[in-house]
């Protein structure tokens, strides 16, 4: 079993400067919060995650597929609950390919086998909240 660790230390006020794996980068909260803005929120980050697991899946499965030459964008969004903690209850997550000619079967295959079978904070997340994937290309959902 391998293991993760993230070192997160306080800034003062709401920021954290976090380090993982050499990499840094901070985490604050909104000024009406105490915070200064000066980073990303940790609840959103989450779904940084996901679009970087889940398109470092599909981006790695269609080469083995020998589909090339797209631009691939994904935009996430999350609807939270109204009352404290306020998790995520339902994340919407659009792929966006731009190309000529793109295998739609391949597409829908490669995400299909990066949110059942291999990225993994997909399968964490859809633990604690509904997973809606859409998949468009060339600005058409497919």
């Amino acid at each position: 079993m391998s293991k993760t660790k993230i070192s997160a230390n306080w800034q003062g006020d709401m920021s954290f400067d976090v380090t993982q794996n050499g990499h840094h980068f901070v985490i604050d909260a909104d000024e009406k919060v105490g915070g200064h803005d000066l980073g990303p929120r940790p609840k959103a980050l989450l779904l940084s995650g996901l679009a970087g697991c889940t398109g470092m899946d599909v981006v790695s499965i269609l080469k083995k597929m020998k589909v090339t030459d797209y631009k691939l964008i994904i935009d996430v969004e999350a609807e939270e609950e109204k009352e404290f903690p306020k998790p995520y209850k339902k994340i919407i997550v659009h792929y966006r390919l731009a190309g000529n000619d793109l295998p739609v079967k391949k597409i829908k295959h490669a995400v299909e086998l990066s949110q059942t079978r291999y990225c993994g904070v997909s399968d964490m997340l859809r633990k604690a909240a509904e997973i809606d994937v859409q998949i468009w290309l060339n600005g058409e959902k497919i």
